[in-house]
């Protein structure tokens, strides 16, 4: 990836904030990272738009599974003062909570940021699996 500049580099520790509440399974500091607006497309289910939907969704994910997961930027590139594209992908493992059972993680993930203030949020951001089909789906 090409030399980033200071907003790049602001946004790319966003990412491994995010990462990390993940990891945690922490709504909260999912949360914090988000616009007041934020949208999150999460793959087979509607668009929670706005913070209560954006918490909700969160804690339905969390309630279910447990995420251990790595984030690797792809690409980090500004588009205006105001306005920043990120494109990852993550690996790793998730752990339905209900019956211990674990399945590989491998997705693509869209990360559109916003500058509010001084600071950068997640405007936008959705996901998709890169993990092949299941037989039989």
């Amino acid at each position: 990836m090409s030399q980033m500049n200071s907003d790049e580099a602001a946004v790319a520790d966003v990412l491994v904030r995010y990462q990390n509440a993940l990891n945690s399974s922490s709504v909260d500091d999912a949360l914090k990272l988000y616009a007041p607006d934020g949208v999150f497309m999460a793959q087979n289910r509607p668009s929670s738009v706005g913070s209560k939907e954006v918490h909700t969704a969160y804690a339905q994910i969390f309630q279910t599974i447990t995420l251990d997961v790595q984030f690797e930027v792809a690409e980090i590139k500004q588009l205006s003062d105001q306005w920043i594209l990120a494109r990852t992908n993550s690996h790793g493992v998730s752990k339905v909570n209900a019956t211990g059972d674990r399945t590989r993680e491998g997705n693509q993930e869209l990360f559109l940021f916003q500058k509010i203030d001084s600071d950068w949020k997640i405007a936008r951001y959705c996901f998709s699996t890169t993990n092949p089909p299941s037989p039989g789906s």
